[in-house]
């Protein structure tokens, strides 16, 4: 027996699930806020590096690139280290770059650190691990997707907080140039500050963390051993490849929406920055309920049918997210625009919480390799969307062709079913020592 938590008591942090599920949105919040600082504000920066379209480009798929690497990477390590170690040394080693890119003074230097601060984004993976080791199968939806979901609305802070923050540097007498500079440092700041009470405050399971479990010889649960056995077990299994497709499909838009919105609201509809960041933000911000949501739906969809109900929702949820984002990519006025987004935005979290409700359920053995790879998958999209832009040199079209992709990829989710045999095999407990 496992002592994990078969239901959510947002207002408690009196056992080890629950501070585990707050101590890692906030973590993830403050991660997301870092990634994403600098998007609503690259019209200055723009402006003041001279950036071409294809510089901005580089710059966008710089920030989502190394992700791919460090997510695959994190996964394993967490099976082996413990997901609080894990996100500990992250928030120290991520909080560099974030900080460094105040001091950028070129083009190059500037790219250099935002390929770094891209280091950040596995913070999701580390989140959707700590969550499902926590909580029992009937909640273990509802968990991810929030924990996820009110972390995931960290880029949409940035988004409207950043160009308020930069105004008031500048409000406070300081150059526009500086103004930039000084509002960067303080995501860096706040990871730093992060890392700490994430280390204090967590374990990495219900019994214990995992070098302690390991040294008293106390089994952990499916005999974690991360690492390259996590790996190569996730990477057999043809559900992770169906999954990973289907991540970078909703969670790539995600990212891609998060780099380019305020810049696209700026020269499509001649918002200020002020009015796109808060535009922008929004789509962010749908997060707090939405990615939720598509979790809770999917944990209620299993109860009431089987595993597979969650797959068929899924596919659903991406065939909406599809047509939305062709909704808004012939959206002819700015009104319709913000309109558009949200109804496409609100099924794309939701497809994010639903791809994550059914991480814990593909292979327990190797469940930091699972949600490692499939979480890679989501950058993939993204690193993917930003080429096409860069090849077509149209936002409108690559929006256009973008929803298209996203529909017919929602056949993967179709593809992702599970058998009666693995679905016993999800259903059983696995404790093996490691």
């Amino acid at each position: 027996m496992t002592s994990k938590a078969n239901s959510i008591k947002l207002f408690s942090i009196s056992t080890p699930p629950m501070r585990a599920f707050h101590l890692t949105w906030m973590a993830f919040f403050v991660c997301f806020f870092a990634w994403f600082a600098c998007a609503p504000l690259m019209p200055v920066i723009k402006g003041e590096f001279h950036l071409s379209v294809a510089q901005i480009a580089n710059i966008n798929i710089a920030a989502v690139a190394i992700t791919i690497i460090v997510r695959l990477i994190v996964g394993p390590l967490c099976d082996h280290f413990g997901p609080r170690k894990t996100y500990t040394g992250l928030l120290l080693l991520g909080a560099i770059p974030v900080i460094g890119v105040a001091f950028a003074q070129s083009y190059e230097s500037f790219l250099l650190f935002r390929l770094g601060i891209g280091a950040v984004g596995a913070s999701f993976v580390i989140t959707q691990y700590h969550t499902s080791v926590m909580f029992a199968p009937k909640v273990v939806g509802t968990a991810n997707a929030a924990s996820a979901g009110w972390g995931n609305a960290g880029g949409g802070a940035a988004q409207a907080a950043m160009p308020l923050l930069m105004g008031a540097m500048v409000m406070a007498g300081v150059s526009e140039t500086m103004g930039w500079r000084a509002a960067l440092i303080v995501p860096g700041v706040l990871m730093i500050i992060m890392a700490g009470v994430y280390y204090r405050y967590t374990q990495d399971c219900p019994e214990g963390n995992y070098s302690d479990m390991r040294a008293a010889g106390i089994p952990i649960e499916g005999g974690k051993k991360g690492g390259w056995d996590s790996f190569k077990l996730a990477a057999v299994n043809h559900r992770v490849w169906m999954l990973f497709i289907t991540y970078g499909a909703c969670f790539g838009i995600e990212i891609f929406i998060h780099n380019i919105a305020a810049t696209y609201y700026v020269d499509h509809f001649g918002f200020s920055i002020k009015s796109a960041g808060l535009a922008a933000g929004t789509f962010g911000l749908l997060a707090l309920f939405a990615r939720a949501l598509g979790g809770w739906i999917s944990d209620k969809a299993a109860l009431r049918g089987d595993l597979n109900s969650r797959v068929t929702l899924l596919f659903v949820m991406m065939i909406g997210e599809g047509a939305g984002l062709l909704w808004f990519a012939n959206a002819d006025g700015a009104t319709y625009a913000v309109i558009a987004m949200l109804t496409f935005g609100l099924f794309t979290h939701m497809a994010c919480g639903a791809t994550y409700a059914l991480v814990p359920f593909v292979d327990k053995r190797a469940l930091g390799g699972v949600a490692g790879i499939i979480g890679a998958g989501g950058n993939v999209g993204a690193v993917a969307a930003g080429f096409l832009m860069k090849g077509l040199g149209n936002t409108q079209q690559t929006l256009s062709v973008l929803g298209v992709v996203v529909a017919i990829s929602a056949l993967c989710a179709l593809a992702a079913r599970f058998s009666s045999e693995a679905m016993e095999s999800a259903a059983m407990p696995s404790k093996i020592a490691a």
